[in-house]
């Protein structure tokens, strides 16, 4: 027990200095942020037998609070596990990544919402990239048959949520989208590739044209909820669940939209879903309520002028706006591969992207040895509206941070 203290001061001094010494010199190398997940998720390893409990955030009392194998955060553990492997090469961190894989299995008939995508994507679609099977890819693509029974071809959109009522208690919302959604839709180019089904890549497509005349707004930012007609296809409402306000900018969200529809240039090579990714990522830089770590408050205009709660927003319940350390993630992850499509023009975004991984690595943002549950990251927000997650570690923070090194990486 002694020694193993000893050993974690010593692994806490060294990351402490190492980290610190790398953002004074300003570089890019970040292989001390794998060797903390290592030790990090090794102990959480050791504490997560339950192979139908995934690990997600931090309870009060610091233990780890766990979701259900249906809940939309349960394929980033696993797929955490995936990066550690890709950057390690280990066996032990593959043959725990296959385990919790496969633990995910009877999720690809789950179509009570739209998260599948994330769910089976995040465990299943990195699995294929490194232990390949027949097996791994008809889960995938049953995954894919589940996600479109939530298609509508008269709105054109996949449904996110079934029904519910917006803050405001009387507006009822039949059909929701979540900006959320176009992350989903990586699933649906997979399982058409490898089927040859072009439906699945239509469904992706209509749903992202939808997305993109009603969820983003003129000068790119975006709305969290666009509720729909099911019958006329008429967009309904646009509000949000998760921000600060209806015509507010929460904060994750328009990080969704920055990777999704990079994600959708990928797959297409139309032009027009790089300048919308390219247009809500100039929102996200150069808006002037970021912080000067540009790592951004949970949304853009808390509290401002101009934007109204529908929810029982009380500024005396916080001594600081709360930021959110996943939004940065999965912003900066999306940054380096949309770089990569702009030729020169892509400088900016690969440099705004580097300084938030700068940030999140540093002791400010990155957690101790030994701490924050066992998790990467701190001061992430789940849903403030909801009183949930509020300036905590979650899984997809960690996820997206990883993935975002390991781009990093593979351009260097």
């Amino acid at each position: 027990m002694i020694i193993r203290k000893c050993s974690a001061l010593l692994l806490l001094l060294l990351f402490t200095l190492q980290s610190t010494a790398q953002q004074k010199a300003g570089k890019h190398d970040f292989d001390f942020v794998f060797r903390l997940a290592e030790r990090q998720y090794t102990d959480m390893l050791a504490i997560s037998k339950d192979l139908h409990r995934y690990p997600r955030t931090s309870n009060s009392d610091g233990s780890v609070h766990y979701d259900t194998v249906d809940d939309w955060t349960g394929g980033f553990w696993p797929g955490c596990l995936w990066d550690i492997y890709q950057f390690t090469k280990k066996d032990n961190w593959k043959k725990a990544a296959i385990q919790w894989t496969e633990s995910l299995e009877n999720n690809q008939y789950n179509t009570r919402h739209h998260d599948i995508g994330f769910m089976m994507y995040s465990s299943y679609g990195n699995a294929m990239k490194f232990v390949p099977q027949a097996a791994y890819k008809k889960i995938l693509v049953q995954s894919a048959r589940s996600l479109i029974t939530r298609y509508n071809p008269v709105v054109k959109s996949i449904k996110s949520w079934n029904y519910r009522k917006s803050w405001d208690g009387k507006t009822e919302w039949f059909f929701p989208v979540i900006i959320d959604n176009m992350m989903n839709l990586e699933l649906l180019f997979y399982a058409g590739k490898v089927t040859g089904d072009p439906l699945f890549r239509q469904v992706a497509i209509n749903h992202a044209e939808t997305a993109m005349k009603y969820h983003i707004r003129k000068d790119y930012s975006s709305y969290h909820v666009v509720d729909y007609d099911t019958i006329t296809g008429k967009m309904l409402h646009q509000q949000t669940c998760q921000g600060f306000a209806d015509n507010s900018t929460w904060a994750r969200g328009q990080a969704w939209g920055i990777y999704g529809f990079t994600l959708m240039y990928r797959e297409t090579r139309d032009m027009r879903y790089l300048n919308t990714a390219k247009k809500m990522a100039d929102f996200f830089m150069n808006h002037p309520n970021l912080p000067k770590d540009k790592i951004p408050y949970w949304d853009f205009n808390v509290g401002q002028p101009g934007y109204k709660a529908d929810w029982k927003y009380n500024p005396a319940d916080f001594n600081e706006t709360p930021r959110d350390a996943s939004a940065a993630a999965i912003t900066a992850s999306a940054l380096l591969e949309m770089q990569g499509y702009l030729g020169k023009k892509g400088a900016p975004y690969k440099a705004f992207a580097i300084a938030v991984l700068q940030s999140l690595s540093s002791p400010a943002y990155l957690a101790a040895p030994g701490t924050n549950s066992h998790f990467l990251l701190k001061h992430s927000v789940g849903s403030i509206p909801h009183g949930n997650e509020i300036d905590v570690p979650l899984v997809y923070a960690d996820y997206y941070f990883l993935e975002a090194l390991l781009r990093l990486k593979n351009l260097q």
